[in-house]
């Protein structure tokens, strides 16, 4: 068999397809020795001062279970402040808050501001400058105000602290809506993969991608270096303070044990306004450290290849995806043979991806894997899961031969029928919606919304802070 130059030129675009599947059989690979670099060994039982900021804005309907959780965690009493900053609420949350302040003197303080709606991290400087105005605070815990903290969570938090090259600790945020419908378990399949699985990896590369944005406990002193204060210049706020930690040489660390349960999104369009904030967010900071990716000696272990190539393979997946379909529909017209070959081992490469997703997720959080194992198997897609099939089955794919153009271009029309799923989320069709995603993937509905990033920074749209509405599903 002889390839000319354009079926090697077209074999490579193909190839390139397989860089997210391979960099997610990385981050799987990473997260196994990470019992043996877990940061335990350095820790001891440490309970410094805490000021936990809320930053509240109309969050009158979850605000009081989660404040209460904070007063009742196991942690000291008097090295407990828990700081609201109300952002010009509207609704009850200053009458709730009010009455919480007084019902626990000093450990609960109101923070109102009257001029409010410039967003989280302008919101959160309010109340860093009020905590950092003082030497009573020893570390300072940024939370949402939805967000339930297990027990144990704060403890276990700060006994990293005790490290003095840490500098800042995230815990692991789990879905926690109760009931909950499908698209919140996706997303607990989601964050297991991503948090209990990815952070590992991170934790196991010595290099922490974000400090989740609902749970993350800074040294006092850390975040003095890095200026006492939040970046406001970008929609992705948790994440220049993760990578400006680091830079500073400090260490950032996850712990998996420290559980804190979050409500998230239960309709598409909600989840996308989300996961839209988040992904351009993640392309101005991609910008911001241009200088620094691939750059060890610099940059440290965020310069390193390993973290570049993850961070990168997330980030332009779509892009990928879309250089993979286009190159196999053009080696089909020039050699079908050589095309369904490298569509075999492409999608070979991907089975083994989404069973590592599988197994490793499941055995790293049991408890997300019982409450949603359909959503780990239907993961990648009903689409997807039919063009693996095909792949396996000789007697299959030869069934569906003349397809093989829409198989080969199933990347990027997945994205299309997710997009559909988006527009159809009304009341009256959202199990058309739901059905869309389930056919197309939840994956290809979080590359969607990387292409729709891209076209609104392309278009120098508007930076702006869109809240998330919550309903106070979460019961710790």
């Amino acid at each position: 068999m002889t390839w000319d130059f354009s079926d090697a030129l077209f074999i490579l675009l193909i190839a390139l397809g397989s860089i997210p599947a391979l960099a997610s059989v990385l981050q799987y690979v990473l997260a196994g020795p990470h019992a043996l670099r877990d940061h335990l060994d350095r820790t001891a039982a440490y309970l410094p001062r805490v000021a936990i900021l809320v930053p509240a804005w109309n969050e009158g309907a979850v605000l009081g279970p989660a404040v209460r959780r904070l007063l009742d965690m196991d942690y000291p009493d008097e090295r407990i402040r828990v700081v609201v900053i109300d952002d010009a609420s509207t609704d009850n949350t200053p009458e709730l808050v009010g009455a919480l302040a007084r019902e626990h003197p000093g450990r609960v303080v109101h923070l109102r501001r009257e001029q409010g709606g410039q967003g989280k991290a302008h919101t959160l400087n309010a109340g860093l400058e009020l905590v950092l105005g003082d030497d009573w605070a020893q570390a300072v815990l940024i939370m949402d105000a939805d967000v339930v903290f297990e027990t144990s969570a704060l403890r276990r938090m700060t006994r990293h602290l005790v490290d003095p090259s840490v500098g800042a600790v995230t815990a692991y945020i789990r879905e926690g809506s109760v009931p909950g419908n499908w698209l919140n378990r996706f997303i607990a399949i989601e964050y297991a993969a991503a948090q209990a699985v990815g952070r590992r990896a991170q934790n196991v590369l010595g290099a922490m991608a974000c400090l989740a944005g609902g749970a993350q406990l800074h040294d006092r002193a850390s975040l003095e270096r890095i200026g006492g204060r939040i970046d406001t210049s970008t929609l992705a706020e948790d994440t220049v303070t993760t990578m400006e930690t680091q830079l500073a040489g400090a260490r950032v660390v996850f712990d998996p044990h420290a559980i804190v349960l979050a409500e998230e999104p239960a309709g598409v369009n909600a989840l996308w306004r989300q996961r839209l904030r988040w992904a351009r967010g993640n392309l101005q900071v991609t910008g911001r450290y241009r200088h620094n990716w691939f750059r060890r000696r610099s940059a440290g272990p965020l310069g390193g290849w390993i973290f570049g190539i993850i961070w990168f393979a997330l980030l332009f997946e779509p892009v990928i995806a879309l250089v993979c379909s286009v190159g196999l529909v053009t080696l089909l017209v020039t050699d079908a043979d050589v095309a369904w070959r490298t569509f075999q081992s492409l999608w070979l490469l991907s089975f083994v991806s989404v069973a590592l997703i599988v197994a490793v997720t499941s055995f790293a959080d049991t408890d997300t894997a019982k409450r949603a194992g359909a959503e780990a198997v239907l993961f990648p897609g009903i689409g997807n899961l039919f063009i693996l099939a095909v792949v396996f089955s000789p007697w299959l794919a030869q069934q569906v031969e003349p397809a093989r153009l829409l198989f080969y271009a199933w990347p990027a029309l997945a994205m299309l029928v997710v997009w559909l799923a988006r527009l159809v989320d009304r009341p009256r069709w959202r199990w058309l919606s739901a059905l869309l995603v389930l056919v197309g993937g939840y994956g290809s509905l979080l590359s969607a919304v990387n292409v729709n990033a891209y076209v609104a920074q392309a278009r120098h749209q508007p930076t702006t802070w869109a809240k998330t509405e919550k309903k106070g599903m979460v019961q710790g």
